[in-house]
């Protein structure tokens, strides 16, 4: 078996074992036998088992982002672009439920470098819907009517509460990818159009256009 295909094979026993029992309780032992192959080999392939874990974090990361952004036809209306974004995410984490759990549960909970491989893969999501959103904004007003860091800062919550959402989905018996999307679409979706129609929500008794 060529080396590529088996460290492949190493890694897919790698992300189930370390997704259902966790990091520190996880042991190349179960990996090695998950996998068919020999404690030794995975260490002469992989390493060690901390380099191993990085290796799943990068892998199912760049899955992940592929994903939404594969999901994405460019040209689009705005809400249709970030509907189909959202639906590629949720329908990923939803097929890949222990890949999810290294990204969302085990890296974030044991420091560097696990968490930097993670802010990685976030920080490019962001930034992709940081563009689906100033698109947003534009096609509305005819220009880029949001200041950026408004913009940002409301890619930033929509992640956050895609990330949170899929944790329940996945923990949730009956909730489909696609209805986890519609949630946050309906959720999400009337206060961009708000804002971008110049709609925004403002505290009782302050003046309009005062944040």
């Amino acid at each position: 078996m060529p080396r590529a295909v088996r460290e492949q094979q190493m890694m897919d026993a790698a992300v189930q074992i370390f997704g259902q029992r966790g990091f520190r309780a996880a042991s190349m032992d179960e990996i090695a036998e998950l996998a068919g192959v020999s404690k030794p080999l995975v260490y002469l392939y992989l390493n060690s088992k901390d380099e191993l874990f990085s290796a799943c974090i990068r892998r199912e990361a760049n899955a992940l982002v592929e994903a939404v952004q594969a999901g994405v036809e460019p040209g689009l209306p705005a809400d249709r672009q970030l509907w189909e974004g959202l639906r590629a995410f949720f329908t990923h984490t939803a097929d890949n439920p222990d890949g999810w759990a290294v990204l969302y549960r085990q890296a974030r909970t044991h420091g560097d470098p696990f968490t930097t491989e993670v802010n990685v893969m976030r920080e490019e999501i962001v930034a992709f819907v940081t563009g689906l959103i100033g698109a947003a904004a534009r096609e509305a007003h005819h220009d880029p009517a949001l200041p950026d860091r408004d913009v940002t800062g409301l890619a930033q919550a929509l992640v956050g509460a895609a990330e949170a959402l899929a944790g329940w989905a996945n923990e949730t018996p009956g909730v489909s990818a696609k209805e986890a999307a519609a949630t946050l679409m309906n959720f999400s979706w009337a206060g961009l159009e708000n804002l971008m129609n110049g709609r925004p929500w403002q505290p009782p008794g302050q003046p309009a256009g005062r944040a």
